[in-house]
């Protein structure tokens, strides 16, 4: 006998948002905290499928090794949220939207922003979930 009642697909920290940031990713770091290029090495509370690649959309918390910036911060292991990705997506309200580039925002262990601003466009999506980066950012689309 078929299940009744409402249909959930998903996970609800996702947004439906289509995956442009995938393992292995070279990102660039759109925040003054020091990184200029991070690859993407985990995407967190990702649920797995069998020899599928993790993916991560707008707003999503991805696992960084930074690769290119000060001396210090090179090959360290952090957390950072997408703010833009190339691959097109699709809003509520049926406009598609894509970026120039893949770029994210280094945070701390606690979720706050290390750096202080944000170059470039910052995703309205990214905004809406962390209520920290739009005054960090020179312009929201």
């Amino acid at each position: 006998m078929a299940k009744r009642g409402p249909k959930t697909v998903g996970v609800s920290y996702r947004l439906g948002l289509t995956p442009g940031i995938f393992m292995e990713s070279l990102v660039k770091v759109a925040d003054n905290s020091g990184a200029t290029l991070a690859k993407v090495i985990g995407v967190p509370h990702y649920k797995a499928v069998w020899r599928r690649i993790p993916g991560a959309a707008v707003g999503d918390v991805v696992i960084v090794s930074i690769r290119a910036g000060k001396p210090e911060l090179r090959k360290q292991v952090m957390r950072a949220i997408v703010i833009r990705q190339k691959r097109p997506y699709r809003r509520a309200d049926g406009t598609w939207i894509a970026f120039e580039d893949n770029a994210v925002v280094i945070i701390t262990p606690e979720g706050d922003p290390k750096g202080t601003e944000i170059r470039g466009p910052l995703a309205k999506e990214a905004a809406e979930r962390w209520p920290k980066l739009p005054p960090m950012a020179s312009i929201i689309v």
